[in-house]
């Protein structure tokens, strides 16, 4: 393809960074093609030069220079990255580490790992355990659940709660479980029973009833679940009864669980607990 172009996510830890900073940059060029690549754990010369090889022998066979995004902290593994005279390189750590330093008035440790790594045991650990609790507290909680949750998302089945628990878990230690709306629980003009005392907590997430009768028919096709009609039917009540009892909601259709989980946060004066 004339207009695609490779692009190489390098790092010396896990490429985390290099990868989401990159591809912020590459999604503002809609109109390209791109064929992405994250090369990990490149923390020594002997891989540097291995990595430069490839990123050469691709710049032959692509005749375009492919990008080079780096977070390599390690001077002498950055400068075995010889692609400088194929590739356009884009260094993250020396486009803003230098100009920090010069304005802190402090060296920088350029230590491997601190952005990604274990670092604090303690911040570790309670983030591991946020993840845990929404592993076992998805799709149903008890009272003691509620009590050690920050929050709980509710919604109908499939409107995105489950990814975005683990996502408030993993990168915001943040204790999510979820509730499933059901049509049983639409019988009622009120909160079910196990959530009236912990309004407070919980945040709604909706969706459009074509989108969800999409995905619920991926898992069970041609049923009633999935149907239609049905999925108006649960989105219908299910917001009625957010907007009633004053849960604020938010639609997942057209977002991103980044997007959601940012969303959340904010709106229900969360913080980030590492």
């Amino acid at each position: 393809m004339p207009n695609r172009r490779s692009a190489f996510f390098v790092s010396d830890r896990t490429g985390i960074t290099a990868e989401s900073l990159g591809h912020s940059l590459l999604t503002q060029f809609a109109e390209l093609d791109f064929k992405r690549d994250t090369v990990p754990f490149i923390d020594t010369p002997d891989k540097a030069h291995e990595l430069t090889l490839r990123i050469i022998e691709t710049a032959k066979q692509d005749h375009h220079r492919p990008l080079v995004f780096l977070s390599i902290v390690d001077p002498a593994v950055r400068k075995a990255i010889d692609v400088d005279h194929c590739a356009k390189v884009i260094d993250f750590f020396e486009t803003f580490l230098t100009p920090l330093e010069q304005e802190l008035g402090h060296q920088a440790v350029r230590s491997v790992g601190k952005s990604h790594g274990i670092g604090n045991e303690e911040t570790y650990h309670h983030r591991i355990d946020a993840v845990n609790f929404s592993v076992n507290h998805d799709d149903g909680v008890k009272p003691r659940d509620i009590d050690e949750a920050d929050v709980v998302l509710v919604g109908v089945s499939r409107s995105g709660k489950t990814p975005t628990c683990l996502y408030l878990a993993l990168q915001y230690g943040i204790r999510a479980a979820n509730y499933p709306l059901t049509p049983e629980d639409f019988t009622q003009p009120t909160l079910p029973k196990i959530l009236q005392q912990h309004r407070h907590k919980l945040f709604g997430l909706t969706i459009t009833p074509e989108r969800l009768s999409h995905i619920r028919a991926e898992r069970r096709p041609n049923s009633t679940y999935a149907s239609l009609e049905n999925c108006r039917f649960e989105v219908n009540e299910a917001e009625a009864m957010m907007r009633q009892q004053g849960v604020p909601f938010v639609s997942t259709t057209h977002k991103s669980i980044e997007e959601i989980a940012t969303t959340v946060m904010h709106n229900a004066h969360l913080s980030r607990r590492f």
